[in-house]
Protein backbone atom coordinates (compact mmCIF):
# COMPACT_ATOMS: atom_id res chain seq x y z
CA UNK A 1 0.00 0.00 0.00
CA UNK A 2 1.35 3.45 -0.92
CA UNK A 3 1.98 5.81 1.95
CA UNK A 4 -0.30 8.85 1.87
CA UNK A 5 1.54 12.08 1.10
CA UNK A 6 0.67 14.82 3.55
CA UNK A 7 -1.00 17.93 2.20
CA UNK A 8 0.59 21.37 2.77
CA UNK A 9 -1.97 21.97 5.55
CA UNK A 10 -1.11 18.64 7.18
CA UNK A 11 2.58 19.48 7.09
CA UNK A 12 1.92 22.98 8.47
CA UNK A 13 0.09 21.42 11.42
CA UNK A 14 3.00 19.02 11.90
CA UNK A 15 5.30 22.03 11.92
CA UNK A 16 3.25 23.64 14.68
CA UNK A 17 3.49 20.40 16.65
CA UNK A 18 7.26 20.44 16.19
CA UNK A 19 7.34 24.03 17.45
CA UNK A 20 5.56 23.00 20.64
CA UNK A 21 7.95 20.07 21.13
CA UNK A 22 10.95 22.30 20.42
CA UNK A 23 9.84 24.58 23.25
CA UNK A 24 9.60 21.65 25.67
CA UNK A 25 12.43 20.08 27.63
CA UNK A 26 14.17 17.68 27.71
CA UNK A 27 14.98 16.51 24.20
CA UNK A 28 15.97 12.86 23.95
CA UNK A 29 18.67 11.97 21.45
CA UNK A 30 18.39 8.67 19.58
CA UNK A 31 22.18 8.22 19.61
CA UNK A 32 24.58 8.33 22.57
CA UNK A 33 26.38 11.61 23.12
CA UNK A 34 29.95 11.73 21.76
CA UNK A 35 30.89 12.84 25.28
CA UNK A 36 29.24 9.91 27.05
CA UNK A 37 32.50 8.07 27.79
CA UNK A 38 34.61 11.15 28.53
CA UNK A 39 35.31 12.03 32.15
CA UNK A 40 34.23 15.49 33.20
CA UNK A 41 36.75 17.97 34.58
CA UNK A 42 36.52 20.63 37.26
CA UNK A 43 36.34 23.86 35.30
CA UNK A 44 36.90 27.21 36.97
CA UNK A 45 33.69 29.25 37.44
CA UNK A 46 34.55 31.65 34.57
CA UNK A 47 35.42 28.75 32.23
CA UNK A 48 32.27 26.89 33.22
CA UNK A 49 30.12 29.95 32.59
CA UNK A 50 31.81 30.58 29.24
CA UNK A 51 31.43 26.95 28.12
CA UNK A 52 27.75 27.04 29.12
CA UNK A 53 27.23 30.21 27.10
CA UNK A 54 28.77 28.65 24.02
CA UNK A 55 26.81 25.43 24.40
CA UNK A 56 23.62 27.47 24.88
CA UNK A 57 24.37 29.16 21.54
CA UNK A 58 24.89 25.74 19.96
CA UNK A 59 21.63 24.51 21.46
CA UNK A 60 19.77 27.55 20.10
CA UNK A 61 21.32 26.86 16.70
CA UNK A 62 20.04 23.30 16.79
CA UNK A 63 16.55 24.49 17.75
CA UNK A 64 16.70 26.78 14.71
CA UNK A 65 17.98 23.89 12.59
CA UNK A 66 14.91 21.87 13.55
CA UNK A 67 12.69 24.71 12.43
CA UNK A 68 14.65 25.28 9.23
CA UNK A 69 14.58 21.65 8.09
CA UNK A 70 10.96 21.14 9.06
CA UNK A 71 9.97 24.35 7.27
CA UNK A 72 11.76 23.27 4.10
CA UNK A 73 10.28 19.77 4.29
CA UNK A 74 6.77 21.21 4.70
CA UNK A 75 6.87 22.71 1.22
CA UNK A 76 9.26 20.33 -0.59
CA UNK A 77 7.97 19.22 -3.98
CA UNK A 78 10.20 16.16 -4.42
CA UNK A 79 9.46 13.32 -1.98
CA UNK A 80 13.11 12.18 -2.06
CA UNK A 81 14.28 15.65 -1.04
CA UNK A 82 11.61 15.81 1.64
CA UNK A 83 12.89 12.49 3.04
CA UNK A 84 16.47 13.80 2.97
CA UNK A 85 15.45 16.91 4.89
CA UNK A 86 13.54 14.90 7.50
CA UNK A 87 16.51 12.55 8.00
CA UNK A 88 18.85 15.52 8.49
CA UNK A 89 16.41 16.99 10.99
CA UNK A 90 16.58 13.78 13.01
CA UNK A 91 20.38 14.07 13.25
CA UNK A 92 19.98 17.72 14.23
CA UNK A 93 17.60 16.57 16.96
CA UNK A 94 20.40 14.40 18.35
CA UNK A 95 22.62 17.47 18.39
CA UNK A 96 19.89 19.26 20.30
CA UNK A 97 19.73 16.51 22.90
CA UNK A 98 23.51 16.37 23.29
CA UNK A 99 23.75 20.12 23.85
CA UNK A 100 20.87 20.05 26.30
CA UNK A 101 22.51 17.27 28.30
CA UNK A 102 25.82 19.13 28.39
CA UNK A 103 24.13 22.34 29.53
CA UNK A 104 22.60 20.46 32.45
CA UNK A 105 26.02 19.04 33.36
CA UNK A 106 27.43 22.58 33.32
CA UNK A 107 24.68 23.71 35.68
CA UNK A 108 22.99 25.84 33.06
CA UNK A 109 19.88 25.81 30.87
CA UNK A 110 18.86 26.39 27.23
CA UNK A 111 17.99 29.80 25.86
CA UNK A 112 14.66 31.09 27.13
CA UNK A 113 13.93 32.26 23.58
CA UNK A 114 13.97 28.78 22.04
CA UNK A 115 10.35 28.98 20.74
CA UNK A 116 11.32 32.19 18.93
CA UNK A 117 14.36 30.55 17.33
CA UNK A 118 12.27 27.62 16.12
CA UNK A 119 9.35 29.64 14.79
CA UNK A 120 11.56 32.15 12.99
CA UNK A 121 13.65 29.42 11.35
CA UNK A 122 10.54 27.44 10.35
CA UNK A 123 9.08 30.47 8.60
CA UNK A 124 12.39 31.21 6.84
CA UNK A 125 12.67 27.59 5.73
CA UNK A 126 9.13 27.44 4.41
CA UNK A 127 9.39 30.84 2.70
CA UNK A 128 12.61 29.97 0.88
CA UNK A 129 11.29 26.51 0.03
CA UNK A 130 8.27 27.97 -1.72
CA UNK A 131 10.66 29.21 -4.43
CA UNK A 132 11.53 25.62 -5.27
CA UNK A 133 13.56 22.69 -4.00
CA UNK A 134 16.86 23.83 -5.54
CA UNK A 135 16.65 27.14 -3.66
CA UNK A 136 15.63 25.35 -0.48
CA UNK A 137 18.70 23.12 -0.83
CA UNK A 138 20.87 26.14 -1.62
CA UNK A 139 19.71 27.80 1.58
CA UNK A 140 20.53 24.65 3.54
CA UNK A 141 23.95 24.30 1.94
CA UNK A 142 24.89 27.88 2.86
CA UNK A 143 23.41 27.54 6.35
CA UNK A 144 25.41 24.41 7.06
CA UNK A 145 28.58 26.04 5.72
CA UNK A 146 28.12 28.95 8.11
CA UNK A 147 27.24 26.65 11.00
CA UNK A 148 30.41 24.59 10.44
CA UNK A 149 32.46 27.81 10.48
CA UNK A 150 30.70 28.87 13.66
CA UNK A 151 31.43 25.50 15.34
CA UNK A 152 35.09 25.76 14.34
CA UNK A 153 35.16 29.10 16.13
CA UNK A 154 33.65 27.52 19.20
CA UNK A 155 36.31 24.81 19.24
CA UNK A 156 38.86 27.61 19.36
CA UNK A 157 37.01 29.40 22.18
CA UNK A 158 35.97 26.50 24.41
CA UNK A 159 38.19 25.89 27.46
CA UNK A 160 40.97 23.43 26.62
CA UNK A 161 40.02 21.28 29.62
CA UNK A 162 36.37 20.96 28.55
CA UNK A 163 36.83 17.70 26.65
CA UNK A 164 33.13 16.78 26.84
CA UNK A 165 31.88 19.94 25.13
CA UNK A 166 34.67 19.76 22.58
CA UNK A 167 33.75 16.18 21.64
CA UNK A 168 30.13 17.17 21.08
CA UNK A 169 31.00 20.21 18.97
CA UNK A 170 33.48 18.21 16.89
CA UNK A 171 30.86 15.56 16.02
CA UNK A 172 28.28 18.22 15.29
CA UNK A 173 30.63 20.02 12.91
CA UNK A 174 31.35 16.82 11.01
CA UNK A 175 27.65 16.08 10.54
CA UNK A 176 26.77 19.67 9.61
CA UNK A 177 29.41 19.55 6.88
CA UNK A 178 27.87 16.30 5.62
CA UNK A 179 24.40 17.85 5.55
CA UNK A 180 25.76 20.71 3.45
CA UNK A 181 27.48 18.29 1.07
CA UNK A 182 24.26 16.27 0.75
CA UNK A 183 22.30 19.40 -0.13
CA UNK A 184 24.86 20.33 -2.77
CA UNK A 185 24.77 16.83 -4.27
CA UNK A 186 20.96 16.96 -4.40
CA UNK A 187 21.05 20.03 -6.65
CA UNK A 188 21.43 23.10 -4.44
CA UNK A 189 21.37 26.42 -6.27
CA UNK A 190 24.00 29.02 -5.29
CA UNK A 191 22.47 31.90 -3.35
CA UNK A 192 23.03 35.57 -4.22
CA UNK A 193 25.74 37.31 -2.16
CA UNK A 194 23.28 39.69 -0.41
CA UNK A 195 21.48 36.63 0.96
CA UNK A 196 24.78 35.28 2.33
CA UNK A 197 25.40 38.58 4.14
CA UNK A 198 21.87 38.73 5.54
CA UNK A 199 22.20 35.16 6.85
CA UNK A 200 25.46 36.02 8.60
CA UNK A 201 23.93 39.12 10.18
CA UNK A 202 20.94 37.12 11.42
CA UNK A 203 23.25 34.47 12.86
CA UNK A 204 25.28 37.09 14.74
CA UNK A 205 22.13 38.49 16.33
CA UNK A 206 20.94 35.06 17.40
CA UNK A 207 24.27 33.89 18.79
CA UNK A 208 24.88 37.11 20.69
CA UNK A 209 21.44 36.90 22.29
CA UNK A 210 21.46 33.17 23.03
CA UNK A 211 24.88 33.39 24.79
CA UNK A 212 23.26 35.54 27.49
CA UNK A 213 19.63 34.45 27.39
Amino acid sequence: MNERRLSPLDRFICGLDDAVRAAASPTRASRPSPAADIADTDLSPPDKSHAAGLMRVNHAGEVAAQGLYQGHAAVARDTAIEAQLVAAAEEERDHLGWCEERLEQLGSAPSRLRPVWFAGAWLIGAASGVLGDKWSLGFIEETEKQVAEHLTGHLERLPEDDAKSRAIVTRMRMEEEQHGANAQAAGAAPLPEPVHRLMRLTARIMTGTAYRF
